[in-house]
């Protein structure tokens, strides 16, 4: 479906003080979608989601975040936090000429999307997270499965050791890891090449050791964004427990996507069942939508 979609766009986008690598696609007079990628992607892993969004209408824009632009990689770990993260977010929005804007994240982007329809909720339109759980949810879960299916999170916030691991070979490690989690050899091959050229590693772990138990406390409930959240059954990181808690913790108007047999990398293995969804939840936040 994407592959005749509008083309796409990549170079710098100045915001915060910092310059972002971003992808675009779509007129400039379309609502906004900003779309955040997770670890260990870039803004690539929204290729078709991108074009066929822009085919819609839609302004779609996704950036390489903090730490994977090489224009915005702060040394100290601490600049790493949530808050400057999703500062970061609405930086962005705010340098597109966007007051208001739909955003859309996979992974720790879902993060960083629970936190701004948490603390933000005037900026969005809607807020969609794809295979990330509320992070209350998340931590509920941990009581159960979940705890065995988190365990790379203590190692990845080890010092120096992930980097040597993972890296090593030229990020051999890392692209098998991401194979056997469900990445298509072709994509997890691109993805460590893309990492490795921009020596982004350490700064991707950075989101990792900067969060805490304060990210859990940080983000409340969802009263008024309206939020989709789209889950995958085959996705070894993310279980179901969590994902079916994560209803407890939104009052806005929230809808809960299953794609069956589909690994945790939703954008680059099921785009168009995810677009699909999008365009429709999308559609339904819109200023002006009846319902």
């Amino acid at each position: 479906m994407s592959a005749a979609g509008p083309p796409i766009s990549f170079g710098p986008l100045e915001a915060g003080g910092m310059t972002f690598e971003i992808r675009r696609s779509g007129p400039d007079d379309g609502e906004l979608v900003l779309l955040l990628h997770g670890f260990p992607q870039t803004g690539a892993a929204w290729n078709e989601c991108l074009r066929d969004l822009a085919g819609a209408g839609y302004r779609a824009i996704a950036p390489d975040q903090r730490g994977y632009s090489p224009g915005a990689r702060p040394e100290d770990v601490s600049s790493y936090g949530v808050e400057h993260l999703a500062g970061d977010v609405l930086a962005m929005a705010d340098a597109l000429g966007a007051t208001r804007f739909h955003l859309v994240g996979h992974d720790w982007g879902g993060v960083l999307g629970w936190y701004l329809a948490a603390t933000s909720p005037a900026r969005l339109l809607s807020f969609t997270s794809v295979s990330t759980p509320h992070p209350r949810a998340m931590a509920a879960a941990m009581a159960g499965p979940q705890l065995l299916r988190s365990l790379y999170v203590p190692f990845f916030r080890l010092p120096w050791l992930p980097e040597r691991i993972l890296g090593a070979g030229h990020h051999r490690v890392l692209r098998e890891a991401l194979v056997r989690s469900g990445l298509p050899e072709a994509r997890a091959k691109a993805t460590v090449a893309a990492l490795e050229r921009s020596g982004a590693l350490p700064w991707a772990l950075a989101w990792y050791r900067a969060a805490g138990p304060s990210l859990v406390r940080s983000v409340g409930p969802i009263t008024a964004v309206p939020t989709m959240y789209v889950w995958s059954t085959g996705d070894t990181a993310l279980g179901r427990g969590a994902a079916e808690r994560t209803a407890g913790q939104v009052t806005a108007p929230y809808r809960f996507e299953v794609l069956e047999g589909v690994s945790h990398w939703i954008p680059e293995t099921a785009a168009d069942a995810l677009t699909a969804l999008l365009l429709d939840h999308l559609g339904s936040a819109s200023p002006g939508a009846g319902g």
